[in-house]
């Protein structure tokens, strides 16, 4: 069966402002990936929206600070419920702007509503450090103010979802600005979100660099929650230092992951596969670079071609799809970049799948040998449907050589033997390891990188904290 789509039915969604939607002089035209071709406009909203956003955005704080926190989640619970029964416009709106298949669209936001309901039912206690005859000491947590959420294109709804649940369960309002290659679902999701919230509560402006840079450096905003490059990221943290903005940063991610020689590589070859090449590759904490031992190496790349030769590349809205287009032509030119590049350099393209011709970006998967570290498909974070695969003789020298990157997103390890395993991921430098599985997130476990891949995390009861400051309490007695 095929999906198709009128496209002419697509309604160009609005600003969420103040309680009210609202449009802007100037127009982002959006591209859907697939065709290459525009599909709708959206707002391009300048300093005025934000200052009219940041105003209203700091009246509803000090109302909703004061609000409960099980009644600020009953809020968050409701919202889900409406984002719930509009699921289905929601997912193909993510298809028509990112490209994914309509399926993993859908599994995206539902992903997304399982973080909110984990926050939902999650608690800020007040801690008691001295109750006795002298003092009482007592420590909460308090809203932060204003929440910059500024989301990257990979995953929209998801990373918007991650940023939203937590700003409002901890008392705080949100102006969400997505990224201008993938705004409008998250503008239909600021549009939902007046149907329940109070007004000026969460609102959703889309617009460029420009608007985000205003964003980062506003009065009246508190923090700044960013996913995205860690070239942003730092330009971020610099520009928000004169107003000592909070930070949440998510950034890029070189992870590696390293195979044991006790594995079976027919046995773990999907996982391996489908870890380095979920959504098109597009993913920061996707497997990057794959190190195996020399002996099982022909192995393990035959088992990885095996599963790369089932892969049906195409229209994300059409039937039988497994993975869609690289979701911009600049990143579809980077992708081709690198590979040609370390192509040049006597690496071997060992497979290469089928994708259509165009005029969509569509890139074939890519599975690489003969690389080095050295080549900058390997060096740097590729972001498409490319895996290079390199060998090592000696498991010290593939921990040193995993570890040589600036980022620290994510790791793996795999292995037959649990305990080893465990063992060689301490010596690894990332913010999540991972044993024979990569990548794998949860509501209630906290996700974040070090070095440069980011500052703070997201998720669990640490992700909630974030949005708040700590305020004492000392009563003399």
């Amino acid at each position: 069966m095929s999906l198709t789509h009128d496209l002419s039915s697509v309604a160009a969604p609005k600003l969420a402002i103040d309680g009210e939607t609202a449009t802007s002089p100037g127009q982002i035209e959006v591209i859907n990936p697939a065709t290459a071709q525009v599909f709708v406009a959206v707002p391009d909203a300048g300093a005025a929206e934000l200052d009219r956003a940041a105003d209203a955005a700091r009246r509803a704080g000090g109302a909703w600070r004061a609000v409960p926190l099980e009644q600020r989640q009953d809020y968050l619970r409701e919202l889900v419920a409406v984002i719930r029964t509009h699921i289905d416009e929601l997912a193909l709106l993510v298809t028509l702007e990112q490209g994914k298949p309509l399926g993993r669209a859908k599994g995206e936001i539902n992903s997304g509503l399982a973080y909110c309901e984990r926050y939902a039912s999650m608690a800020l206690p007040v801690e008691v450090v001295r109750d006795d005859e002298a003092e009482r000491i007592e420590i909460h947590r308090v809203p932060v103010g204003v929440v910059g959420a500024i989301t990257a294109w990979n995953y929209p709804m998801l990373l918007a979802l991650w940023k939203i649940a937590p700003a409002l369960v901890a008392g705080n309002p949100v102006i969400v600005k997505p990224s201008p290659y993938t705004p409008v679902a998250t503008l239909r999701l600021g549009e939902l979100a007046q149907q329940v919230l109070p007004p000026g509560l969460l609102q959703v402006l889309s617009g460029g660099d420009e608007l985000g840079r205003a964003l980062t450096t506003h009065p009246l905003v508190s923090k700044i929650s960013f996913t995205g490059s860690e070239r942003t990221g730092k330009a971020i943290m610099a520009a928000s230092a004169p107003t000592l903005k909070r930070l949440t940063l998510e950034l890029g991610g070189n992870d590696a992951g390293i195979v044991l020689d006790d594995v079976d590589p027919a046995a773990i070859a999907a996982d391996l596969y489908w870890g380095g090449l979920s959504n098109c590759g597009q993913v920061c904490a996707g497997l990057k670079r794959l190190y195996v031992p020399e002996r099982l190496a022909a192995d393990l790349e035959a088992a990885l071609a095996e599963v790369a030769a089932t892969v049906v590349v195409g229209d994300g809205t059409r039937d039988g799809v497994d993975m869609g287009p690289i979701q911009n032509k600049m990143q579809f030119d980077r992708v081709e970049a690198l590979t040609a590049a370390a192509r040049a350099d006597g690496a071997e393209i060992y497979f290469r799948g089928d994708a259509p011709g165009g005029p969509g970006y569509f890139h074939p998967v890519m599975l690489v040998r003969r690389a080095t570290d050295e080549m900058a498909l390997v060096a740097q974070e590729q972001f498409g449907p490319v895996l290079p695969v390199l060998t090592y003789r000696d498991l010290d020298e593939a921990v040193a050589r995993a570890n040589a990157s600036d980022l620290g997103l994510g790791a793996s390890v795999w292995s037959s033997d649990e305990d080893r395993a465990v063992n060689v991921s301490g010596r690894l430098q990332a913010g999540t390891v991972w044993v024979n599985q990569h990548p794998m997130l949860s509501p209630d476990v906290p996700f974040g990188g070090v070095k440069q891949s980011g500052l703070g995390v997201e998720s669990s009861v640490y992700g909630l904290l974030a949005y708040t400051d700590i305020s004492v309490l000392r009563v003399k007695r």
